[in-house]
């Protein structure tokens, strides 16, 4: 098993740390003044979008978390995880990994989830970007979350500090043109990465119920667009339940 090691993982202008053991690397990030990277070899207490948890067996896997300060509205901020998702897909890309993007957080190859997102801010726009990424299978894994899983692993045989440090430079770069542009700046880019572009999606949204439309981009504020019978409906929250052909 390769080692996490700061000294490894060169990012400009970033202070680098690797912990042998955390609750998250998000709630040490947030507690960091700005420009920090945290890396751990295992999470105890890791999460996703909505409480839910983001499981980190040691040494299976990437968690890091990027502390940066943002300068847009803080409005604006809820674009974050696409504009980290573009990066990180960028990254594992060129590294060889086939990878999309599921509105609003996931990574995905095919059926299977290899990695997800979650951004947490405090006030004066200190956001925090965690990244969670499966590298090498765990036996179980896959049945203990209820769903198919991708790994890294299958595609590079790039470190883990490498592939961190591949990560963090594209994700500085795509968080500097959303200082400057907004969403915008990643908006197309993203669309073109999306797993489920033009199919049929059922969505459940924030309050329970769900909606059922051909998915169909992203508006201005990164809202998921449908397609349905009603109209074209904007999605702010909420999550992907199926996906089929339209």
């Amino acid at each position: 098993m390769d080692r996490l090691d700061a000294a490894a993982i060169a990012v400009p202008g970033v202070e680098v740390r690797v912990v042998e053991r955390c609750a998250s690397t998000n709630d040490l990030a947030l507690q960091a003044s700005s420009h920090v990277l945290i890396a751990a070899e295992e999470q105890t207490a890791g999460r996703g979008r909505r409480g839910r948890r983001w499981h980190s067996a040691a040494g299976a896997g990437i968690t890091f978390s990027l502390a940066r300060r943002i300068r847009r509205p803080a409005r604006e901020l809820a674009g974050l995880s696409l504009v980290a998702g573009v990066a990180a897909a960028r990254a594992l890309r060129a590294l060889g990994a086939p990878v999309c993007l599921k509105w609003p957080n996931d990574l995905v190859v095919g059926a299977g989830k290899l990695g997800g997102i979650l951004v947490e801010s405090r006030n004066g726009g200190h956001a925090v970007v965690g990244i969670g990424l499966n590298c090498r299978r765990v036996p179980g894994v896959e049945a203990k979350v209820g769903q198919a899983m991708a790994y890294v692993n299958d595609f590079t045989e790039a470190s883990r500090n490498q592939i961190i440090q591949n990560v963090a430079l594209e994700l500085i770069a795509a968080l500097a043109a959303f200082e400057r542009a907004g969403l915008d700046a990643v908006r197309a880019e993203w669309e073109a990465m999306h797993a489920h572009v033009g199919r049929r999606l059922r969505v459940r949204l924030a309050d329970g119920r769900t909606v059922s439309g051909v998915a169909a981009g992203l508006d201005a504020h990164g809202a998921l667009q449908l397609d349905t019978r009603q109209g074209k409906r904007s999605v702010t929250s909420g999550r992907v339940l199926s996906a089929r052909a339209a």
